[in-house]
């Protein structure tokens, strides 16, 4: 009898957090048609350093029906509004990544605008982040769910717990994990993926592979070769050291990104733990000198042993090849400086989901998928390069050559428009709104020489009536809510 479906066996090759949230996905969304085994090792650890996030990880969760009191439990997780970043533009400057929107523009032009000509004026607000409610919230540690205009938000989490706590979902659902340490790849003629060799001798044989064997890339780059687009002439930091340590204070509801003189630290609180590591560029800080930078710099007792990780940056060629699909940090790796890397985990699955080959895979449907997900980690490489390549921290060499950096002509163009007329546009797949590039410009000291004439038609008193009505609207949403601490333990309470 010929099978319905010839591309119902799904295997998923590596756990931690990739893996088992496409096991998750795929197994309680197209489960019914699929047969989802997922392959890893305990003999073989996982990074599992991503515990922050961005707002989109909502998308997942809410496909999933996740319960976000039971997730939080689950990953000792914690609320992120944004993040704060400190000597990035210069030393003793810090500016704020919030999530959200600042202030409210017209069909015209962004409120980046009115508040440009109320500076040039001499009133409103000089902190641009202050008309952001996710920022003045942050600042307080405050949160809560409001009405109806709701707060923008993320998590802060623990990634290990993560996954266990999708492992139940995938699992549930039908999908079932297989204890083996991988030793052989076999193919078709064709090049297709065949099978894998588990070390006792065992053959787990599918119609579809994904790859989330993480750096590794055991199918992507040792099986099927595909080669790998290097970033480091414009994001030259090549390693991390993490350390968790025992939390001192309530958990802030933002991440702290620090830069120091050859990278930047991160601080993510959980709650009952802070998050700690040191991204930095292995031309510049020798491993020893990076672990020294960071223990200066964290309170509470180490709950674990520093763990250095080695990486590289960029993406594969070609995210999906033949029958093998990767995702997380076999397709792709860009710093965690703005939290993106579960992001793209969770694009690649949706796309994956949405043109999954259930008859017969298409030509051009992987072309599509891997025309998008290029782009969108392309976006995501600009962003992170505009943090490093806008600062004035001349007496550091990394910096100086980071300030002096030929960047990518699509990041030039971005940062041209908004220096000579204050615009910003979001593109199609850029994860990354008006509002974010806009508060990291600013932040990064790039300031608009004009603004948008429309602000003209406003006279000047209707503009400062504006500006103060914004900033007192915020000030008034800020004032109702809890404390972050009060509302984790309201919330997830038994």
């Amino acid at each position: 009898m010929t099978n319905p479906n010839p591309q119902s066996n799904v295997v998923i090759v590596g756990g931690g957090t990739a893996g088992w949230m496409a096991a998750a996905a795929l197994s309680k969304l197209l489960g019914k048609t699929l047969n989802v085994r997922l392959v890893e090792s305990e003999e073989i650890g996982t990074v599992g350093v991503g515990e922050a996030t961005i707002p989109t990880l909502m998308t997942l969760h809410r496909l999933l029906k996740i319960d976000e009191a039971a997730f939080l439990k689950a990953t000792q997780g914690t609320i992120k509004l944004g993040i704060q970043f400190e000597n990035w533009q210069k030393e003793g400057h810090q500016y704020f990544h919030s999530f959200g929107y600042t202030g409210e523009g017209c069909w015209a032009a962004g409120f980046q605008h009115f508040w440009l000509k109320g500076q040039q004026l001499g009133f409103g607000d000089p902190d641009y982040g202050q008309y952001a409610p996710e920022l003045v919230a942050a600042q307080a540690e405050k949160f809560g769910f409001l009405k109806p205009a709701a707060l923008n938000y993320a998590y802060h989490m623990d990634a290990s717990g993560y996954a266990r706590f999708l492992r139940e979902i995938a699992e549930a659902n039908g999908a079932s994990r297989i204890e083996g340490r991988i030793v052989d790849v076999l193919q078709k003629d064709n090049g297709d993926i065949a099978s894998v060799v588990l070390a006792n001798g065992n053959k787990i044989s599918g119609d579809l592979f994904i790859d989330c064997s993480g750096f590794y890339g055991l199918l992507i780059d040792k099986t099927l070769g595909v080669g790998f687009d290097d970033y480091g002439d414009w994001l030259p930091c090549d390693r991390a050291i993490a350390v968790q340590t025992q939390s001192t204070r309530p958990p802030r509801p933002y991440t702290r990104s620090i830069a120091h003189s050859a990278g930047w630290q991160w601080q993510i609180p959980l709650q009952h733990r802070v998050g700690n590591g040191l991204v930095f560029s292995s031309q510049h800080y020798s491993e020893d000198e990076a672990l020294h930078r960071l223990r200066q710099n964290i309170t509470g007792d180490e709950r674990t042993d520093p763990r250095l990780i080695k990486f590289q940056t960029g993406q594969r060629q070609a995210h999906w090849v033949k029958n093998c699909v990767a995702i997380g940090l076999s397709a792709s790796f860009i710093e965690p400086l703005e939290s993106t890397s579960i992001h793209l985990i969770m694009r690649a699955i949706i796309r994956l989901m949405q043109m999954y080959p259930h008859q017969q895979t298409s030509a051009s449907d992987i072309q599509e998928f891997n025309n998008q997900m290029r782009a969108e980690v392309e976006f995501v490489r600009d962003f992170i390069i505009l943090h490093y390549h806008r600062n004035d921290r001349t007496r550091d060499p990394f910096w100086r050559d980071m300030a002096n950096l030929r960047i990518p002509d699509t990041l030039r163009h971005r940062l041209d428009l908004f220096q000579e007329t204050g615009r910003v546009f979001q593109a199609q797949g850029d994860v990354f709104g008006e509002n974010s590039w806009t508060q990291v410009m600013l932040g990064q000291g790039l300031r608009p020489k004009r603004y948008h004439h429309i602000v003209d038609m406003m006279p000047e008193a209707e503009l400062k009536a504006f500006l103060n009505t914004q900033r007192s609207r915020v000030e008034a949403m800020v004032k109702v809510l809890p404390s972050h601490q009060d509302f984790l333990s309201a919330y997830l309470s038994p």
